[in-house]
């Protein structure tokens, strides 16, 4: 190798060496910076995922706190308001309206499509409105959520009031 390269002509030795450095440049760009910059990648995933999942189940804490708090409620609401009303307003308060992809009325009661929802936040909001609004899941659907953290899924409740 080392005569191959003593034969060859001044320019084209400099346009080897040129060439072997850009080699060498791009092998340790894929073998050493490529599977680092990777596993970075996963790993600031996976924070963002922890700290989602955390802010979620202090929310939880929260909604369970104050649910400690006030004791066995009775329920909040006339037989008068309709299932939409009720739905609307407990969504804004267990902080799941962002999570809503549609609200649909139905003959008897409402049905709710939720998009990477968090699943604990999800049963206990379904709990809170039947215990304190007699509303009683009649269909349900749920699929874990498209490249969304654990826990979160996507679902779709039709809920109507206990007879």
């Amino acid at each position: 190798m080392k005569e191959w390269f003593g034969n060859l002509e001044l320019r084209e030795q400099q346009f080897v060496a040129a060439g072997a450095i850009v080699v060498a440049l791009v092998l340790v760009w894929a073998l050493l910076w490529l599977p680092f910059d990777r596993g970075h990648t996963n790993l600031q995933r996976s924070v963002a995922d922890w700290q989602q999942s955390l802010s979620d189940l202090k929310a939880i804490a929260a909604n369970q706190a104050a649910s400690d708090q006030g004791g066995s409620q009775p329920a909040r609401v006339q037989s008068d308001q309709s299932p939409l009303v009720i739905v609307d307003q407990t969504l804004r308060e267990a902080s799941l309206n962002s999570a809503v992809k549609r609200r649909q009325p139905t003959p008897n009661g409402i049905r709710v499509e939720f998009e990477n929802v968090a699943f604990d936040q999800l049963i206990v909001w379904i709990g809170a409105l039947n215990s304190d609004y007699g509303m009683v899941v009649q269909a349900g659907s749920f699929s874990l959520a498209n490249r969304a953290g654990p826990g979160r899924i996507n679902a779709s409740i039709t809920l109507e009031r206990a007879p």
